[in-house]
């Protein structure tokens, strides 16, 4: 198990926002791209890139749901935390 990944995330307001991004993904449009377009994070500049994090560096939900996807992945549902909805992606 890693002790540190690298993830980029996309964080939205609404739950159909971030599922709309999560389709838009599926059609194959680019994460950095769509991070610098949709999220309301301060990431979004950086295409939503996080950099690398260990466990209890992000809220929960954030953290299991990044921890469980494979380099490359993202997620398919919407992780709810306290600052919105996040669409995540596992890139190292």
């Amino acid at each position: 198990m890693a002790n540190k990944i690298k993830a980029s995330h996309i964080l939205v307001e609404k739950h159909n926002q971030a599922l709309e991004v999560i389709q838009m993904l599926k059609s194959g449009e680019d994460f950095a791209n769509l991070a610098q377009k949709f999220s309301i994070g301060p990431s979004a500049k950086r295409g939503g890139n996080l950099g690398e994090f260990g466990r209890g560096q992000m809220v929960k939900p954030f953290e299991s749901a990044a921890f469980k996807l494979n380099k490359g992945e993202y997620t398919l549902e919407p992780v709810k935390t306290q600052f919105g909805y996040h669409v995540i992606k596992r890139t190292g």
